[in-house]
């Protein structure tokens, strides 16, 4: 695995490649380097950072890398539906149930949605609870906040 860090207005992500594809984006407080640990970057990962600098620039509203998470088909078709998330638009943990025609699954994608390996890029933070209030983010809900704010989703502070 091949791995660098990114400094962001939401705090340090580790990037975690195959050396072909993305497979992992953890917060900080997600990952802990081992000792004598160091960066092994490569183009995907460039790339990936090139394209997380510019959406937090707010200058990129899509990405277009190359992914691979590790996850069950019911986990990708989740993940899948969340790329069909526009940029500052949110959806329920009931909208993704529906589109991916699972209604009485909502738990279950509330499950999936937590277990996204690369959040932002899979943008698992435009899911909000039905009544519109946010829920659980890996990066913890201050870290959701501002990323649908830098969306234009929720109004600046």
């Amino acid at each position: 695995m091949n791995y660098q860090y990114l400094a962001t207005p939401i705090g340090t992500l580790r990037l975690v490649s195959d050396g072909t594809h993305m497979t992992r984006i953890e917060f900080e407080g997600q990952y802990r380097p081992e000792p004598g640990e160091r960066e092994h970057p490569d183009p995907v990962l460039g790339d990936c950072a090139r394209q997380l600098t510019e959406y937090f620039a707010g200058t990129r509203r899509e990405f277009d890398l190359p992914l691979a998470a590790d996850g069950t088909e019911f986990q990708h078709s989740v993940w899948r539906s969340l790329e069909a998330i526009p940029y500052g638009e949110v959806r329920s943990y009931r909208d993704i149930a529906r589109t991916i025609r699972r209604e009485k699954a909502v738990r279950a994608v509330g499950a999936a949605n937590g277990r996204n390996p690369l959040p932002v890029v899979v943008p698992c933070h435009r899911v909000v609870g039905s009544d519109g209030r946010l829920t659980g983010f890996a990066g913890g809900l201050e870290t959701k906040a501002a990323l649908l704010r830098l969306e234009g989703a929720l109004p600046a502070e």
